[in-house]
């Protein structure tokens, strides 16, 4: 290889727990992202892959990523199919649909406007963890395999919505007025398409893709970026609202009167669904969810199984133990029944409105049915990301006197018998997330009185969000 290759600085934040991500022109910049393209092509070669599909997201710094991630990966010769602005689940079915079996995602997925990243599949294997590493070390070393690759372009949104709607069986018997909130995501072309097929009934909300995010930030996961869908479902008289994040990965719900359905209640219903045909299997959830989800499993004869935060943990997860069906807090949903096992909120609101119109009831009492305890959504604590070992450390060494059961597999979960509280590491951002749940208001009262304790101990001047 060539020896007198230079050498380039990046900053290593960006190489997260399971994806690459930062901000535009800092911390992510085109000459970094041209080396991170290089070491997928490398590893790609190396495991006898010759094709890899791009697709992009809608914020402004996309076009200029996808330019760079093309020719880097060109020139250790692996041929490219290009599909433009789509969801990142249309990336992902795009690599099945057209048997590659490797994509490359350009997103900054829910983060803010100035933020971008990548999400990689390789072999049919996300990249996180050692993968990501393997690039950073690949860029390091900057032995890359060379070559002259070729570049195509192709528009799979059509098989995408056919794909989709093929699998979804819409009864007439009711068909729910929906608001859909795009986001400005990239989405917004393709969503509407989607119910159209479906036959439903909808109104749309910021469709136009555009990568500045006027209305609202693109993350479903925080009620404040629900409050437009939330008047616009009550305005309507519209019986569900469904809300996309910035790359089409995240569901998030409101109900007729614009309460949000948090995910781990939304993944209740499914499960309950796709375990009248699957008896018997794992239905995964991730440490933030609720404790009366493990109840719903199992009464439907499931077994229920916790596991780590993050799409690509989950995946490998649901491989392992061959789960038809998992989610998250954070608003990924991924079937493996009847679909391919990535996060797809576009596919997962299609099998709610299956569910939907074979209900005699509505969508609202539908999930009123449901238990739930009194719950906090997701509260973030700044904290720069070379601090979070040590307070995780330190929060660790305060516990041990409390009289509760510590779930240890992602962050610290407490659990006393009438709630609990969770305390993790965000792996894409500087922050340190909590929730909460108890079956009394004094009861979740107590266990943050507990937590902002340890807190203090701490980081005494830190400003705790509860």
């Amino acid at each position: 290889m060539d020896k007198e290759r230079q050498s380039i600085n990046f900053n290593s934040v960006i190489f997260r727990a399971y994806d690459i991500r930062g901000v535009f022109g800092e911390e992510l910049t085109c000459e970094v992202v041209c080396e991170i393209a290089k070491a997928i092509g490398t590893i790609a070669h190396k495991k006898n892959q010759q094709e890899i599909v791009v697709g992009r997201d809608g914020r402004i710094s996309s076009p200029e990523l996808n330019q760079v991630l093309i020719e880097g990966l060109l020139s250790t010769g692996i041929d490219i199919i290009d599909i433009g602005i789509v969801p990142t689940p249309a990336t992902y079915f795009a690599s099945h649909h057209l048997n590659t079996n490797n994509c490359v995602m350009i997103t900054g997925s829910h983060n803010a406007a100035e933020y971008n990243g990548l999400k990689t599949v390789i072999a049919g294997n996300s990249l996180f963890a050692d993968g990501i590493e393997e690039i950073k070390n690949y860029i390091i070393s900057k032995e890359y395999t060379e070559g002259q690759g070729k570049l195509r372009h192709t528009d799979i949104s059509s098989d995408y919505i056919q794909r989709i709607s093929d699998d979804i069986n819409v009864s007439t018997r009711f068909l729910p007025k929906i608001v859909i909130d795009c986001g400005n995501g990239s989405a917004g072309e393709i969503a509407p398409r989607l119910f159209e097929e479906l036959g439903c009934n909808f109104i749309t909300m910021f469709s136009e893709i555009d990568g500045s995010f006027p209305n609202h930030h693109p993350d479903p996961s925080q009620p404040d970026n629900l409050e437009d869908l939330a008047r616009r479902v009550k305005k309507e008289n519209a019986d569900i609202g469904f809300a996309f994040d910035g790359d089409g990965d995240r569901l998030g719900i409101v109900d007729a009167g614009g309460d949000i359905i948090w995910p781990d209640k939304q993944l209740m219903l499914l499960a309950r669904d796709v375990l009248s045909r699957n008896k018997g299997s794992n239905i995964i959830y991730d440490v933030k969810c609720t404790r009366y989800l493990k109840s719903i499993i199992e009464s439907n004869h499931g077994k229920a199984m916790m596991w780590k935060t993050g799409h690509s943990f989950i995946k490998q997860k649901m491989n392992e133990v061959n789960a038809p069906l998992a989610g998250e807090m954070s608003g990924h949903i991924f079937f493996k029944e009847r679909w391919y096992g990535f996060d797809d909120a576009l596919y997962t609101a299609a099998r709610f409105i299956e569910i939907f119109s074979k209900s005699k009831k509505k969508p609202t009492e539908l999930f009123k049915e449901l238990p739930y305890g009194i719950s906090t959504p997701e509260l973030r604590m700044f904290l720069k990301e070379d601090e979070h070992i040590n307070f995780m450390k330190e929060f660790s060494k305060n516990i041990s006197n409390l009289n509760a059961n510590i779930i240890d597999i992602d962050g610290l979960r407490i659990e006393h018998d009438d709630g609990w509280g969770l305390v993790r590491p965000s792996n894409t951002s500087p922050y340190i997330i909590y929730r909460f749940e108890a079956d009394t208001e004094s009861a979740l009262k107590h266990i943050q009185f507990e937590f902002r304790n340890i807190i203090n101990l701490i980081k005494p001047n830190v400003e705790i969000p509860f």
